[in-house]
């Protein structure tokens, strides 16, 4: 097998704690304005330090009370959503023209894939056509969000753990008003972050077609 073979079956896991979020965002984009058709594609496995961030085509009016948490303007698509501790958050940095895929077949296999995880303990969840990411009998429980750059992604998904849920009565979660929001513990699932890392680097990895996991 080539090496154009080799890096279209491996994704680098690189798992970095816990993280405010600018920093992990600029690196982020510097990643992707640098990678070449030699780099391999990762997973950025994180929590992030509380924190709100608009997408951008974000609109003030979603952001209802922020108080003293920070507001930032992040170059994804979608609208508001909260970040803090007890989410993971996964960061797909893929290489989507090496992959023959799309930005819907993206979104969609990461919905798909936090769905066959959820199946795992036993929850059902569905993704909506109008607003991007998985729901359970109505509550928002991931969200996801993407910016393509050069052919190739940045951002990705977030997935309410074991959280503080009260700042998302904050805002219009991902510009839906009065959109109630849940999380893997409240329904049954697993109730820390660390025990969800592998599981959902395993099912990303099988959704879009990767035999080698690099952890790092």
């Amino acid at each position: 097998m080539g090496t154009s073979g080799a890096l279209i079956e491996t994704l680098v896991v690189r798992d970095l704690g816990l993280c405010t979020y600018t920093p992990i965002w600029r690196e982020m984009q510097r990643f992707t304005a640098e990678r070449t058709e030699d780099s391999a594609d990762e997973l950025w496995l994180l929590e992030h330090e509380s924190v709100f961030t608009q997408g951008q085509a974000g609109k003030s009016e979603h952001l209802l009370a922020p108080g003293k948490i920070a507001v930032v303007q992040s170059d994804r698509g979608g609208q508001v959503t909260y970040h803090g501790p007890g989410q993971l958050v996964a960061y797909l940095l893929l290489d989507l023209k090496r992959k023959s895929i799309g930005v819907r077949a993206l979104v969609r296999g990461v919905e798909t894939s936090i769905i066959a995880l959820l199946n795992d303990h036993g929850i059902e969840g569905r993704s909506r056509r109008d607003a991007p990411g998985v729901y359970v009998e109505g509550a928002k429980v991931a969200s996801v969000g993407f910016r393509i750059r050069r052919g190739a992604s940045f951002h990705g998904l977030a997935l309410n753990v074991d959280m503080d849920l009260e700042p998302f009565s904050r805002i219009n979660p991902c510009g839906l008003p009065g959109l109630p929001v849940t999380q893997l513990r409240d329904l049954g699932g697993p109730g820390d972050v660390e025990s969800v890392k592998q599981p959902l680097a395993n099912v990303l990895a099988k959704t879009f077609g990767y035999t080698v996991l690099e952890r790092i």
